[in-house]
């Protein structure tokens, strides 16, 4: 085997930026090659040129495309010969501070595709490669929120779907024990990317009130993340919480 098949293989979906990126980079400078996996091919290159030393190969991704998630897949199987993880991360919140009976279908359905079809399309595809490979098995960490726990105002699609990715999580984690796959979530409030700038200016509040809210460095999730995906196949954090410390999270509403 050459340097690249003998490392571990990941595919992060989002990999152009905010936490895709973080965690790209944290995992090609832990030695990992990777599939970065987006949207647009400008940002996955500027992803993969921040590690030039590493492994890694860029994939124009639609998640809510069942032949682009193929491809995808096919594409890091031809390069690599496996999937050792999956970083099911790509979302997006949709339009923001829209009242449930103005949110339009089309609304609706863009982050319903994106935060939950696309995050089984994914998961499917990977666990078919973890479970057929030899040795078998592999890990999935899903990207959930913590509007998985406790939603924000003026959430309802956003928080539907990372509710639903909860359920996703634990049907994996339970029918994927047979193979060695094994199934986590990340549930992150406020890490600073382009996604939560305005956190720093001012949230909508549950009564009613905009206040600026903290943010962590995003670096610290990459870290957890790295953390998840590193134990051995035997041990597995099944749902992990990292956030601002003095976030309104616990107690909020």
């Amino acid at each position: 085997m050459n340097a690249e098949e003998s490392s571990k293989i990941a595919v992060v979906t989002g990999a152009g930026s905010g936490i895709g990126r973080a965690v790209a980079v944290e995992l090609l400078r832990a030695g990992w090659s990777l599939a970065l996996a987006g949207r647009r091919a400008e940002p996955l290159e500027e992803t993969a040129a921040l590690v030039p030393e590493g492994a890694s190969i860029t994939v124009a991704t639609d998640v809510a495309r069942p032949e682009d998630v193929d491809g995808l897949f096919d594409a890091v199987v031809e390069r690599f010969g496996r999937v050792d993880l999956l970083f099911n991360n790509a979302g997006t919140f949709g339009p923001g501070g829209v009242a449930v009976e103005d949110l339009s279908y089309d609304a609706w359905r863009h982050v319903v595709d994106t935060n939950l079809n696309g995050a089984f399309l994914c998961a499917q595809a990977a666990y078919r490669r973890m479970k057929e490979q030899v040795p078998q098995g592999g890990r999935i960490i899903n990207n959930g929120s913590i509007s998985a726990h406790t939603p924000r105002p003026q959430s309802v699609a956003y928080t539907a779907t990372k509710h639903a990715l909860t359920g996703l999580t634990k049907s994996l984690s339970l029918d994927g024990r047979p193979y060695s796959i094994a199934v986590g979530q990340i549930d992150i409030g406020n890490a600073a990317t382009d996604m939560t700038a305005r956190m720093e200016t001012g949230a909508l509040q549950a009564n009613g009130v905009v206040t600026p809210e903290p943010v962590m460095d995003v670096a610290d999730v990459a870290r957890t993340v790295r953390h998840m995906a590193e134990l051995p196949l035997g041990a597995n954090v099944q749902f992990a919480t990292v956030l601002a410390t003095a976030m309104p999270y616990v107690g909020r509403g």
